[in-house]
């Protein structure tokens, strides 16, 4: 009986949605070689240079670890042939891969991208859905190339986005997904029974890097895309709204009833669990807030100590 193929792999990936497709390929049968990451961040309140999840889970192994500040760079370029990798595998590792790098590995490179593509090409795919209020994703292994997530597809798994989904939960989920699909594909490309579909360009979406000034909420939207906003930017950058001269984040919403019954931003309760703000079509329950510099708590925890009243309005700015 011939034996399956295995294959030297190397992982380009920083964040921990990366981590599960990591471990999965550890425990394949095809080897991990190396890990592409990138190089320590300050992170935390101490601003201290931090390994990001993928390297550290590299380093509990004792796999290679490779942290380019320039992908052009003939060092990093002459450490990563040497690895001798038939096959590159990226899952969020935060930068546009070079030609140079995409011709290294024997089989090319394939990605772990977090959307149905060809919708939600770019940075912060799983954000974008739940903002744009789709109510199904999902993860796309395809092939690198020069274009942005523009390559053909190997495989596809779907994932429903429920109404009160952060992206945070999302995203845990898709990455669990997502790396299970991967390891499939890669036995498939092994064995040469691979299938590549290309994607229909005219039906791309691209999702923009998230930037923290989107999250002020403009309460003149409907209370449904403002819901949306708040799930969809959690747990980063997050929703936030100004009261009383404190800025105030916003992680959990839920709505309430449709139809204009005050002033966007106009507090219509404040009393017990109930922190009601109406917007330009309905209301918005606010579950879990946060003032800057203080712990999330709940509405109860929150007007326990911050005695807001109806009619007052919530601002966009100080």
């Amino acid at each position: 009986m011939v034996a399956a193929a295995s294959l030297r792999i190397v992982v380009f990936g920083t964040p921990a949605f990366a981590v599960p497709t990591f471990d999965a390929l550890l425990g394949s049968r095809h080897q991990v070689v190396g890990v592409v990451t990138q190089p320590d961040r300050p992170r935390g309140r101490g601003q201290k240079a931090t390994a990001g999840p993928v390297k550290a889970r590299a380093a509990a192994v004792a796999i290679p670890i490779l942290q380019p500040e320039r992908l052009k760079d003939q060092t990093f370029l002459e450490a990563l042939s040497a690895l001798r990798a038939d096959l590159g595998v990226v899952a969020a590792y935060g930068k546009i891969l070079s030609e140079s790098v995409l011709a290294a590995p024997r089989l090319g490179m394939i990605n772990v991208h977090a959307s149905l593509l060809p919708r939600h090409r770019g940075a912060a795919p799983v954000h974008r859905a739940i903002i744009a209020g789709d109510t199904e994703t999902g993860v796309t292994i395809m092939r690198v190339v020069k274009a942005l997530d523009a390559g053909p597809m190997l495989a596809r798994v779907t994932r429903t986005i429920g109404p009160d989904d952060t992206s945070e939960e999302v995203e845990h989920d898709l990455a669990a997904k997502g790396a299970a699909l991967l390891v499939t594909a890669v036995d498939a490309l092994a064995e040469g029974r691979a299938r590549e579909t290309p994607q229909i360009d005219a039906e791309a979406t691209y999702a923009h890097r998230l930037t923290k000034e989107e999250g002020l909420v403009d309460w003149g939207r409907p209370a449904a895309a403002i819901h949306n906003q708040i799930r969809g930017l959690h747990p980063w950058p997050h929703a936030f709204t100004f009261a009383r001269g404190q800025r105030l984040i916003l992680h959990r919403s839920g709505r309430s009833a449709s139809g204009r019954s005050a002033l966007p931003g106009t507090v219509l309760e404040a009393a017990g669990d109930r922190l009601v703000v109406g917007t330009g079509d309905g209301s918005l329950d606010l579950l879990i807030v946060q003032v800057e510099g203080k712990r999330p708590m709940t509405a109860r925890d929150f007007l326990a100590g911050h005695q807001l009243v109806p009619g007052e309005r919530f601002t966009v700015g100080i």
